[in-house]
């Protein structure tokens, strides 16, 4: 009843959104979609493991990464609000429904206890977020949109390639439920060979969403022109959808005898993100690419942890949880760093500590953050990683990860020094824009959070992610 009351509440509140025409009543629904929602994440916290609407489960897994959503929904909201205050009404409802329509959906998919259901609202995702990168309605923002599209469209297509394998195996009345609870009873009797396909497609599909290689492209230019607040959503949040699509199709066949099938096919894609992000990292031109590269490496991270298993699972959650932290903040701050640079072409960056001292230290605090260097709660994770390669005895994985990484750290860390310390290599500085102290809040508040859990982990927090991985080997 709950989670159709959502569901009810969610559409009459975008399809208000979309034909009322006053900014105000606007900004007031979304606020209180806001509050439904939170309200929402606590309802499903409490009530864990229960089942609504027969395709709908609030297990430990979901839960985990809607409350990851709620929280980063507060921080969105507002900076959704001053990039649009200069719009025109319509583009600002639009937005506004658009944005509406995208959490509804990334809630269902992470609720979503059978294939059928995750893919509808996995394809929702793509129609939400494609309205939302098309909002300064641009040239670029079209090419993108239409890029995002397609390349979407082709991976979703090619999940549900997967999907329909896993339909053969089941080969029941019920099949296009594709119920997860029962199908892991079938997985252990189906052929290897199917379920290795399937896992494949499976992969290759849903990493459109995480942002894994090979279908890594799909957000670069996505990216380069969606607004802030949406570039924020689609690097964690929507990457997280991905992974737990991922995850869920990993745990049904962690009891049969492809597992180690699987855990090669996870680390190669790990190591290829990690490869492709080093190697664009060190000839990026432009911030926000530059940040959905660093992107690409955390999923081959995430990648390559749910593939080495033991200790690595729980690293796997720990690192998507905080870098749904870290990287929101930078992308947050983007809207911020454009209004006093003028900019994301790193060239033309400079003296920004100078410039706007807060954003300059959101700057400096985000690149601990996100290169895992201590006091940062990647550090743990990433730690977590190495100890479950050196279990493991794959010290060539190890050596090759740790190469990469240093080829990241080099790439990012010097940019961002030019940003902050240097002068711009091609232009003078024009004049910043004016920058409300209150806009920087919700940065150094999620920066804070990851730094925190690198000298303490909550209990609630530690319980959930056993829980979510309690049945892997």
């Amino acid at each position: 009843m709950t989670l159709t009351l959502f569901f009810i509440l969610s559409a009459v509140m975008a399809i208000l959104v979309f034909i009322l025409k006053n900014r105000t009543i606007t900004k007031n629904i979304i606020i209180s979609y806001i509050l439904l929602h939170i309200v929402f994440t606590a309802y499903c916290w409490i009530n864990l493991n229960s089942t609504e609407l027969v395709y709908f489960t609030f297990d430990s897994a979901g839960v985990l990464m809607l409350a990851v959503l709620s929280l980063l929904l507060i921080p969105t909201v507002y900076h959704g609000f001053v990039y649009t205050k200069t719009d025109k009404t319509r583009n600002f409802n639009i937005y506004h429904t658009a944005l509406i329509a995208l959490v509804t959906s990334m809630t269902g998919a992470y609720l979503a206890n059978g294939m059928t259901v995750l893919w509808i609202f996995v394809e929702a995702t793509t129609l939400s977020v494609a309205a939302l990168v098309y909002h300064d309605r641009t040239e670029k923002a079209l090419e993108a949109t239409w890029k995002y599209v397609f390349i979407c469209s082709v991976g979703i297509a090619i999940a549900y390639i997967g999907i329909l394998l896993l339909s053969f195996i089941y080969g029941r009345g019920d099949a296009p439920i594709l119920s997860f609870s029962s199908f892991l009873n079938l997985a252990s009797i189906a052929n290897p060979l199917y379920l290795k396909i399937a896992f494949v497609f499976v992969v290759v599909g849903f990493s459109t969403k995480m942002g894994l290689f090979p279908m890594h492209t799909v957000t670069t230019d996505a990216h380069s022109v969606a607004p802030p607040p949406i570039s924020a959503l689609i690097s964690t949040t929507l990457m997280n959808v991905g992974f737990l699509a991922i995850f869920r199709v990993y745990t049904l066949f962690s009891s049969t005898v492809i597992l180690p099938f699987m855990n090669n096919v996870l680390i190669l894609s790990g190591i290829l993100s990690l490869l492709v992000a080093a190697g664009y990292m060190l000839k990026a031109k432009h911030m926000k690419r530059m940040l959905a590269y660093s992107s690409l490496e955390n999923m081959g991270l995430v990648a390559i942890a749910l593939g080495i298993g033991g200790i690595g699972y729980y690293a796997a959650f720990l690192l998507i949880i905080l870098h749904s932290l870290t990287k929101a903040s930078l992308f947050f701050h983007m809207g911020q760093f454009f209004r006093v640079l003028h900019t994301f072409r790193l060239d033309d960056c400079g003296k920004y500590m100078k410039l706007h001292p807060a954003g300059g230290l959101i700057m400096l605090t985000g690149l601990f953050g996100i290169l895992a260097i201590p006091p940062s709660g990647l550090f743990i994770s990433e730690l977590m990683i190495f100890k479950g390669l050196v279990f493991n005895n794959q010290w060539f994985l190890l050596i090759v990860t740790a190469l990469l990484l240093c080829c990241i750290i080099y790439a990012l860390s010097t940019r961002v020094m030019h940003i902050v310390f240097s002068d711009p290599r091609d232009i003078e500085l024009q004049e910043p824009g004016i920058i409300k102290p209150a806009e920087t809040i919700s940065q150094f508040v999620l920066l804070g959070l990851v730094f925190f859990m690198c000298f303490y982990q909550p209990p609630f927090l530690v319980e959930m992610i056993n829980r979510s991985i309690v049945a892997l080997p």
